[in-house]
């Protein structure tokens, strides 16, 4: 039997790359699926590709920012499903303004850029645990994936307001992971994962020459990273399932790199 049958697994920024590849892992071990997210066709899209039939997916269109529209998207899920098992917050991202470029100083940020940032990769975490973790406290079981990354816990030039607001994301589980096994037992789980660095449509520009080659910057990286290449989209698929899975019950708070070695390797 599948590890994930009929459980339902609410995915937020659903319509994403990352997003939309977790689902599909988890759609391929018979779990039901919501999809959660701001543009509805994009969900609708990620929908077909993982399950043409829709019997097992269900698009809901939400601002992880907006508490009211992450409750009327508790309802739903309720509705439809029955009960929530598994949340996974992948959404995310970063603004232009928050990023310095290699010509500007710390100066030229946007602090306005800079805030939002910070807003939708901590606050867009933080809020679907409080709304969803509500399920999970009340039955004392759930499991909560939060997405992490490289650049929280090492600094990489550039994403300064990124980085902040992973490093902060990275932070939050620990403690929601503390606070949900002190207050409501063993049965809740809270982890994240820190992709090292994948080629996504996002990244492409700064890590890919036109002509497939590496940037600078690209060459940077897998100088340092010892398994000598940038990360697959489906060898996220693996640990995500692993910490959500009953084999990892006596995992919590931990945060899992998958990033080639590009995190233990000192460069030298």
């Amino acid at each position: 039997m599948s590890r994930f049958k009929n459980k339902v697994v609410i995915i937020t920024g659903g319509g994403g790359s990352l997003g939309g590849s977790i689902a599909k892992s988890f759609a391929d071990e018979d779990a039901k699926v919501v999809l959660l997210g701001r543009t509805f066709s994009s969900l609708e899209d990620q929908a077909k590709e993982i399950d043409p039939t829709g019997d097992s997916v269900l698009c809901i269109s939400a601002n992880v920012l907006d508490e009211e529209e992450l409750n009327d998207a508790k309802i739903k899920v309720l509705d439809t499903f029955g009960d929530i098992d598994i949340l996974v917050n992948a959404a995310g991202g970063n603004r232009k303004g928050a990023t310095i470029g290699p010509e500007q100083t710390f100066f030229d940020l946007s602090v306005n850029d800079f805030e939002g940032v910070n807003q939708l990769n901590l606050m867009g975490t933080l809020l679907p645990c409080y709304v969803f973790g509500k399920v999970f406290a009340d039955k004392k079981e759930g499991v909560i994936l939060n997405i992490s990354s490289m650049a929280a816990d090492r600094v990489i030039t550039r994403v300064i307001g990124y980085s902040a607001s992973k490093a902060a994301t990275e932070n939050f589980t620990k403690s929601l992971s503390v606070e949900m096994a002190l207050k409501f037992g063993e049965g809740i789980r809270v982890n994240a994962i820190a992709p090292g660095f994948f080629i996504g449509e996002q990244n492409r520009f700064l890590l890919l020459n036109k002509d497939g080659s590496y940037t600078e910057r690209g060459e940077t990286i897998i100088r340092n990273t010892p398994m000598k290449r940038f990360g697959e989209k489906s060898e996220v698929a693996g640990p995500t399932l692993f910490l959500c899975s009953d084999e990892a019950r006596f995992i919590t708070g931990t945060v899992l790199p998958i990033d080639g070695g590009f995190s233990a390797f000192s460069g030298v």
